[in-house]
């Protein structure tokens, strides 16, 4: 290979290995509040994704007002997709495991994330949310978006006091 060609290709090279690195999940500085476990290919903790609320708010932001049945009026949500949480750790599976502090359970089809632009809202009205009252994170469908989102099905998928996501 003749030497503009090896400058050019170890450039390339380069390029790409910082790209890379780049991209790779930082470790939480701060109390890590959600971990993502499962058919994940990022890591920062062993065999796990952990997050923190400074990472969770580095992800794009989406808002949406919705009525619920666990308030008596319209709310605005706001934090980052679902399916942006599951980008960032290249989540490969199916389905999404999502468990709460009081170790409640659903599973959630992971193709929600993206047909209904699911928020894993980290405020409420523009306000964190305390644990006491559903936070720090909690997994909102856009109810009033579609009837098929007003049922039981999607209510109980709708998880608060998110601590834990398992891809499988």
């Amino acid at each position: 290979m003749n030497p503009r060609r090896r400058f050019t290709a170890s450039a390339l090279l380069c390029a790409l290995a910082v790209s890379g690195s780049a991209l790779a999940l930082d470790a939480p500085k701060e109390r890590p509040i959600l971990a993502v476990s499962g058919k994940i290919a990022e890591k920062n903790a062993g065999d796990v994704a952990r997050f923190d609320m400074k990472m969770i708010e580095a992800l794009p932001q989406h808002s949406f007002t919705t009525t619920t049945p666990w308030f008596d009026k319209p709310v605005k949500f706001t934090g980052p997709l679902l399916a942006d949480v599951l980008a960032a750790v290249k989540a490969s599976g199916t389905s999404v495991s999502a468990v709460a502090i009081n170790d409640y359970k659903i599973t959630i089809p992971a193709g929600d994330a993206t047909k209904f632009k699911v928020i894993v809202a980290r405020l409420i009205d523009d306000k964190p949310i305390p644990v006491r009252e559903k936070g720090p994170l909690f997994v909102v469908y856009p109810f009033d978006s579609s009837a098929e989102l007003r049922t039981s099905t999607y209510y109980e998928r709708s998880i608060w006091q998110l601590k834990a996501l398992d891809i499988q």
